[in-house]
């Protein structure tokens, strides 16, 4: 499975990477955290990102420049970054849903449900080098445009670690049953 790269233009074409994701508990009022991305792991598309590769986009854009979406769709943002930051782990961010908006309110509850339990990073790589023994690709800069709230990472051991409502034994066979599912 590769990342997808969405426009004609390869200088400017984006592409989305189901990354890794844990998302926090989910507050009342849509706030949650988690990571977008984990340095130094080797996603399905056999990238792994690098320290310091978000630095300059989120220095350029700054958090409000990078956009909450639903699945990587332009047209439903549901909700806002308050802060997106690089630390040793990865690309650590917390946002807040807007459930002032439809989407932001059905996104909220299939986050407490467990439906969905993903975040992926929309981006376009700056600088980035292929192994060309193992097709391996390490990401040294990408450019950041956005976050979104997915239903399948492509870290496939990156997941939800805690939503409020959920009991920890079901959530923990729901994730037995998808790794069953995968094969």
């Amino acid at each position: 499975m590769r990342a997808r790269k969405q426009g004609g233009n390869a200088a400017l074409a984006r592409e989305t990477k189901f990354a890794a994701a844990e998302i926090s508990a989910v507050e009342a009022d849509g706030t949650f955290s988690g990571y977008a991305s984990l340095f130094g792991e080797t996603d399905l598309n056999r990238d792994v990102v690098e320290p310091g590769a978000f630095r300059k986009s989120i220095a350029r854009r700054g958090t409000a420049g990078i956009r909450m979406l639903f699945q990587h769709d332009p047209a439903v943002p549901i909700g806002v970054w308050e802060t997106i930051r690089e630390d040793a782990r990865g690309l650590f961010v917390r946002g807040r849903l807007m459930t002032e908006v439809a989407k932001g309110r059905e996104v909220l509850a299939l986050m407490r449900a467990g439906a969905i339990d993903g975040l992926s990073i929309g981006f376009r790589t700056v600088r980035g080098r292929t192994d060309a023994k193992t097709g391996m690709r390490r990401l040294l800069e990408v450019d950041l445009w956005e976050i979104s709230v997915v239903t399948f990472p492509m870290l496939p051991a990156a997941r939800v670690s805690a939503v409020k409502g959920v009991d920890a034994a079901l959530l923990a066979a729901l994730r037995r049953a998808a790794r069953v599912m995968r094969g």
